[in-house]
């Protein structure tokens, strides 16, 4: 049994922990730094970045969810959370976690009212994912040892890195919880090999 943390500062945790749960891993909605001892891979859920950000620095999470990334443990970034784990932000000087090697847009699909659903092949999950758009970022680079899995409009909108993952749309509010088992199996293979 593995247990997946969600990051519950904002955005739709509890969603989230649906999702996580329906594949059979154990979740935990993590308030405080300490509790990060306990998981064995983090789901950081949209949100609002900036926002999301300013809690991280209150709560003291900054320092603590680097290190967890950096000591190999798997976390899983959806829309504000992809832009958190971006390497760089198109047009701000500053990223914040810098764990994925990649430049994200935030916003780039439009504003909320622009928010739409679509239909996605996403490499290894699945080939007609029904993903949600909110206010969604895109990927506009990645590093070398990026792997895109998914793009909307030649946009990229899905990838990992090792035992980091990201989504710019929000996997967690709809039943299909093929993405969720997707991250659940990196999960309980970075265990194996950690054990």
């Amino acid at each position: 049994m593995v247990r997946i943390g969600v990051l519950g500062l904002q955005g739709a945790i509890q969603e989230h922990v649906r999702s996580i749960e329906t594949t059979g891993a154990e979740t935990v909605v993590i308030k405080r730094t300490d509790q990060l001892a306990d998981i064995d891979g983090l789901v950081i859920p949209g949100g609002e970045s900036t926002t999301m950000r300013r809690l991280i620095d209150k709560y003291d999470f900054f320092e603590a969810l680097r290190h967890f990334g950096e000591q190999g443990y798997p976390i899983f970034g959806t829309c504000a959370g992809l832009i958190l784990l971006a390497k760089e932000i198109e047009g701000q000087d500053q990223a914040h976690l810098e764990l994925m090697d990649m430049t994200v847009e935030r916003n780039a699909f439009g504003r909320q009212r622009e928010s739409f659903e679509a239909t996605l092949a996403i490499q290894g999950v699945a080939d007609d994912f029904e993903a949600v758009f909110i206010r969604a970022p895109y990927i506009t680079q990645v590093g070398s040892d990026v792997e895109i899995l998914a793009t909307y409009q030649d946009k990229i909108v899905a990838a990992q890195q090792g035992h980091y993952l990201c989504s710019a749309f929000h996997p967690e509010l709809t039943d299909d919880d093929r993405l969720a088992a997707y991250f659940v199996d990196m999960v309980k293979n970075i265990k194996g090999i950690k054990q």
